[in-house]
């Protein structure tokens, strides 16, 4: 098997980092220890030599190339790798009829393909039969989720590992590392690398190509020893950006939301802060904001949605940055807010209903009556005008189709202004049954 493991020393100088130090053995990996770990399923896989097809999932530089050519060295295979950016059809062809051939000379292969999820359902369904005759060991690598992303057919053919971003220990681990090897005559203060693992987020890769930047702008400089204000300057912005339409896009404004639900003020800053900083549009987070204030807080504290509406048009008067402070304040506010999502689940319930239900008739007395006929027919008759009735509640009178019980769909929770309404129903209710009791004393 011919790969960058076997290149000679003289050329890994003309490498990039990353593909230096990648790691040659299954103990050299940084990271993932819950899949690597002792007992953990990859590293029982690697221990028995018995490979099965499966999925990386996970974000860049967490290391899904480097654990599939390890596999292909561990289980002896001939290792065939695509790319789905740039693969076709006829790479896809050529890749299977290579694997044929080693099959008959018995060898297996392991076939990676990177960035699965490119691939269209044919090109996916086009790996199958060779999956099922056991022609390969299929190996899919993602940064997008699988369930969404990679047919179903495929999916229930392998096994989905989800690789998790480097952790600071771990990052701060591989920077040693490459510390050893590449530029062991450069002292980086603590504040130095801690930016440069902030800025590294997870991803081994960027870490080391980070490394390369600084070394290069190191020897411009002439400097041996590197400070947090030197890696802040020698380095262009380097923003964590998600793809936009991915799940750690949707995963981070899954966490706002929930810490905005669950009254914690700070972590729903936060949440917002890393999403500007990531590169999303303010005025998606604005919407999102104004849902927040309708569906969680509801009729307890009405104000939320005029101020979202607010934020949302100051945005749109003052652009960025001056206008996202006033979303930071709507985020503030939806968190600190009394929560009731009491509004929201009355309309569900109530859609649920009325989807699933029969068309009963108006009742007549709730009926329009513009016509002479119509009030003959007994339209409106005995229409109780609330505006009349003390209290301007007519108690005891019935809104809902003949039959219909009361189904109870709207129930405020004792919380900010709910908490009156609440009070308020229960008070109207007792009027009603007052009303009742009157008319069985009168016998009607």
């Amino acid at each position: 098997m011919t790969d960058l493991f076997s290149a000679s020393s003289a050329d890994s100088s003309f490498q990039p980092l990353a593909e230096r130090l990648r790691p040659a053995t299954l103990d050299e990996v940084v990271g993932q220890s819950h899949l690597l770990g002792p007992g953990k399923p990859l590293r029982i896989a690697f221990a028995a030599k018995k490979p099965h097809s499966m999925i990386f999932w996970g974000p860049p530089g967490v290391g899904k190339t480097t654990l599939a050519r390890l596999m292909a060295d561990g289980f002896e295979c001939e290792f065939i790798a695509l790319s789905a950016v740039f693969s076709g059809v006829k790479d896809i062809r050529e890749a299977m009829q290579r694997a044929e051939a080693s099959q008959l000379q018995g060898r297996r292969t392991l076939l990676f393909v990177d960035e699965v999820h490119r691939f269209n359902k044919a090109q996916q369904d086009a790996f199958l039969p060779y999956v099922e005759s056991g022609v390969i060991t299929f190996i899919g690598a993602t940064t997008e989720n699988p369930s969404f992303e990679v047919n179903s057919a495929l999916l229930s053919r392998a096994t989905v590992y989800v690789l998790k971003p480097l952790e600071a220990g771990e990052l701060e681990q591989l920077f040693e590392r490459a510390q050893a090897a590449a530029f062991a005559d450069l002292a980086f203060d603590e504040a130095a690398r801690n930016r440069l693992i902030g800025l590294a987020d997870g991803d081994a890769r960027k870490l080391l190509n980070l490394i390369e930047q600084l070394i290069i702008a190191a020897e411009g400089a002439d400097r041996r020893a590197i400070d947090g204000a030197f890696v802040a300057g020698a380095l262009a912005q380097n923003l964590r950006r998600f793809d936009k339409g991915g799940d750690a896009f949707y995963d981070q404004i899954s966490a706002l939301h929930k810490s905005v639900r669950g009254s914690h003020p700070d972590a729903a800053l936060y949440w917002f802060c890393r999403m500007l900083d990531g590169g999303a549009d303010p005025r998606y987070l604005a919407r999102r904001i104004l849902r927040m204030a309708w569906e969680d807080i509801g009729l307890a504290d009405p104000r939320a949605a005029q101020i979202a509406l607010a934020a949302a048009d100051t945005y749109e008067r003052l652009g960025s940055p001056e206008g996202e402070l006033a979303l930071a304040e709507a985020v503030l506010y939806m968190a600190v807010a009394p929560k009731s999502n009491a509004a929201y689940m009355a309309y569900g319930a109530a859609k649920s209903h009325v989807a699933a239900d029969q068309s009963r008739p108006v009742p007549e007395h709730l009926r329009n009556a513009p016509t002479k006929l119509m009030r003959e027919l007994g339209y409106g008759k005995s229409y109780r005008y609330a505006h009349d009735e003390p209290e301007a509640y007519a108690a005891g009178e019935t809104y809902l189709p003949e039959g219909m019980r009361e189904p109870g769909w709207y129930r405020p929770v004792p919380r900010g202004l709910e908490a009156r309404i609440k009070e308020k129903l229960a008070h109207l209710r007792e009027l009603d049954e007052q009303r009742t009791e009157s008319r069985g004393q009168n016998g009607g």
